[in-house]
């Protein structure tokens, strides 16, 4: 064999073994079929009011992070947020589908979209309302276990006071212990959000654009949902000429899940900004899904942000 040969085969050979992404991200039909059933209790449960019959496929410890909302963790706490929310607004129409499921190895994602048809009681105000959601799944036995919960609201809301409900136990995760840098993701997250903080205080849409993947999807509060790279990058131009002032910015983690190409990070952020004579301070949460690129850096996959 001459030397030019050997480096080909040698090269097919690489190509044959490397780790195909896209590969792991198909489901198989169990999982479809699985998924579909809990799509369609999820419909069912906003319009009969039976939250009940959503228990089972929750893990003990499931997180969810509505919006306008602090985090709430734990399958009892959950069920009693959906309670509370069947108590305050009379729902006409809900109906959410799946628009992509990806196996990530450990866990499986889910992201659709919802749309709602709602009253609120003591007002007698009727909304029609779309947003997205990005759930997490995790496999434990050969069985799928809601691990996360998230989702936000296409365009902005006028009654987001409504949406609270300080009643039901929840967490501050912005003011929660965070993830200690003890080992080579941690510090790697750490230092990327670092240069979040001086890239949106700094309102620089390109360098923002570069955290993200080419086939990223971005759910951003407040917006339609953002899919491939000329659109994010579209919406964080905009989004950037929108912002205000920020005289501080700290965004950190309180938990992440190394997947091995996938890492899950769970985030927070404290923003103090000011707007001409106005100033305040925002508070939000984060589900970010990183995957590790061919080129070895760690981008944006799936994105959605909720304020508190």
């Amino acid at each position: 064999m001459t030397k030019n040969g050997f480096i080909i085969l040698f090269a097919a050979f690489l190509n044959l073994n490397a780790p195909d992404v896209l590969a792991q991200t198909k489901v198989d039909e169990k999982t479809l079929s699985f998924l579909k059933q809990f799509t369609s209790d999820y419909n069912k449960n906003y319009l009969d009011k039976k939250p009940e019959r959503l228990e089972t496929y929750y893990r003990e410890d499931v997180r969810l992070m509505p919006p306008f909302q602090r985090t709430i963790v734990g399958k009892e706490n959950l069920v009693a947020y959906h309670k509370a929310f069947a108590t305050r607004f009379d729902i006409q129409e809900y109906n959410r589908a799946d628009m992509e499921v990806l196996d990530l190895g450990s866990m499986v994602s889910e992201i659709g979209m919802f749309t709602m048809k709602m009253k609120i009681k003591n007002t007698g105000k009727v909304y029609d309302l779309k947003g997205k959601y990005l759930n997490l799944w995790g496999k434990e036995n050969g069985k799928l276990s809601l691990i996360t919960e998230a989702w936000n609201y296409d365009h902005a809301i006028d009654f987001a006071d409504q949406l609270k409900f300080t009643e039901i136990p929840n967490v501050d995760v912005a003011l929660s212990p965070h993830v200690n840098i003890n080992n080579n993701i941690s510090f790697e997250l750490a230092a990327l959000n670092r240069l979040v903080e001086a890239t949106v205080s700094q309102q620089d849409a390109r360098i923002w654009s570069l955290f993200y993947s080419d086939d990223a999807i971005l759910c951003h509060s407040g917006h339609v949902l953002s899919k491939g790279k000329k659109e994010v990058d579209e919406f964080l131009i905009e989004h950037c000429r929108e912002l205000p002032i920020f005289e501080k910015l700290d965004v950190r983690n309180d938990r992440i899940d190394h997947l091995g190409n996938y890492v899950i990070e769970y985030a927070s952020h404290i923003a103090t900004v000011r707007n001409g004579d106005w100033s305040g301070v925002g508070v939000g949460k984060d589900l970010r899904i990183w995957r590790r690129e061919k080129d070895g850096s760690l981008k944006i996959f799936r994105h959605i942000g909720m304020y508190d």
